[in-house]
């Protein structure tokens, strides 16, 4: 018998290969392997070819293209980045989070499903009515539910519930771009603030609309322009946080709690970085400003990603055990101080 590759048979047909390491599948589970692939190669194909019924000449008739065009139409910055730039990133993180769950998918118990079913029969109208109705972000929603209800058809709710966040993810590559509605008042909201906190620290700022004057000094004039209302690090932080999220938080609420988080911390993280712009200005002139301006961005995520870590753990602690903690310092601070 050959030593590299020995066959144990086993009620479900196993077979161990010794060189590889792998335990190969029943033929009942590669059956249903061989389904999921053919699936999803006929709905890629279907969203391919005609998923896309949107300005036809532009984007041509494949929902994919369409969605990976439209990553790039947002108002250009330094670099060439674009408010949906971090689209092209969330298929490798869904995959990713997948190969991390895998052992999970591969003991989870495996039973078809018709309630996951009747989900891709629904999600399959929901593309039916986006493109009937000329809106491919529609379609794009339903083409997430069908790579997440395919699976839950064959292999049961187990199967799908370790697959919902992965799946739900895709949702992040959607170009939502009637988003940019709210440009104006993230624009707003941080002139606002950058002059309150900056006035309160001794500055003369005057406040015109979303422009910035300063009257002391040689004084200097900043406008908080779409590119510097934030959009675009909002986008990227709800999508960073929510992967942060899953992984790190232990409750369903908490997960939800440090994710809406997302939206306050990256409107504090836009301030901050308006505010260090004014300080810049005010101390090295308006050139300076200009030239911190395009390297500026990175203010936003430090400021927003810190406060999400800090946030993240206050969640994940435990409040009788912080409480206790800050009594004991409070109370007996040479005790606690002490080795």
């Amino acid at each position: 018998m050959n030593a590299e590759a020995i066959a144990i048979k086993s009620p479900g047909s196993l077979f161990w290969n010794e060189r590889l390491r792998l335990a190969a599948l029943s033929r009942f589970d590669l059956m249903r392997i061989a389904l999921v692939a053919m699936m999803i190669g006929i709905v890629f194909v279907m969203f391919h070819y005609q998923g896309n019924t949107t300005d036809l000449r532009t984007y041509g008739r494949s929902a994919i293209l369409w969605m990976i065009q439209r990553w790039q139409d947002s108002g250009m910055v330094f670099g060439g980045i674009t408010d949906y730039s971090h689209g092209s990133l969330i298929p490798f993180v869904s995959l990713g989070v997948v190969w991390l769950k895998r052992r999970e998918l591969r003991a989870a118990p495996k039973e078809v499903s018709m309630l996951g079913l009747a989900f891709l029969v629904g999600f399959l109208a929901l593309h039916w009515i986006g493109a009937r109705s000329q809106h491919s972000r529609v379609s794009l929603f339903a083409l997430a539910g069908i790579l997440w209800s395919v699976p839950y058809y064959l292999f049961g709710k187990k199967v799908a519930a370790i697959l919902l966040f992965p799946c739900a993810y895709l949702i992040f590559c959607i170009p939502l771009n009637f988003l940019d509605d709210l440009s104006f008042p993230l624009r707003h909201l941080a002139t606002v603030s950058s002059v309150w906190i900056l006035n309160g620290l001794g500055m003369e700022l005057i406040r015109e609309g979303t422009a910035i004057h300063s009257t002391a000094g040689l004084g200097f004039a900043l406008d908080v322009d779409d590119p510097c209302s934030g959009l675009r690090s909002l986008l990227a932080m709800t999508a960073l946080t929510a992967v942060y999220a899953y992984f790190t938080q232990r409750t369903l609420l908490k997960k939800w709690l440090l994710f809406l988080a997302a939206v306050p911390l990256a409107v504090i993280g836009n301030v901050a970085r308006v505010i260090t712009i004014c300080l810049v200005a005010a101390s090295f002139g308006e050139y300076a400003s200009l030239i911190y301006h395009d390297w500026s961005g990175y203010i936003v995520f430090a400021v927003a990603i810190a406060l999400m870590i800090a946030l993240g753990n206050f969640l994940d602690s435990d409040p009788k055990q912080v409480l206790e903690k800050w009594k004991k310092r409070l109370l007996h601070p040479t005790s606690s101080s002490s080795p």
